[in-house]
């Protein structure tokens, strides 16, 4: 997958910003994905991280985005943005369709105000 295009400014996938921040960490694949815990305790293995960081497969859920932003010092609401998801600590089920239609709109409001850097 290409990096997505808005306007002239070219946005990093999941994969580039994951390879980034490891390459500035210092760490190997084989290191992060020894870090990156799953649920059940055990540790990502470094095909699948390679696999992420050049796009073959779709960016993790929930529970491993936030494994991914504390070991490398990332923000985890821009994992969340980035891999188009909903923070796993949202309980959607709980929202009113009014609270949801709210937020997605004061979303869509500060994404596409005019004269605000991005």
């Amino acid at each position: 997958m290409a990096s997505e295009r808005r306007g002239s400014e070219q946005r990093k996938t999941f994969g580039e910003i994951i390879a980034e921040a490891r390459n500035k960490a210092g760490l190997t694949q084989r290191q992060l994905a020894a870090r990156i815990r799953t649920e059940e305790g055990r540790g990502i293995s470094g095909p699948y991280l390679n696999d992420i960081e050049h796009n073959l497969r779709h960016p993790p859920r929930g529970f491993l985005l936030q494994q991914f932003a504390k070991e490398l010092d990332l923000d985890v609401d821009l994992l969340y943005f980035i891999a188009k998801q909903i923070p796993f600590d949202i309980d959607t089920s709980k929202v009113s369709d009014e609270r949801a239609i709210a937020a997605y709109r004061a979303f869509r409001r500060e994404m596409t105000s005019k004269g605000k850097k991005p």
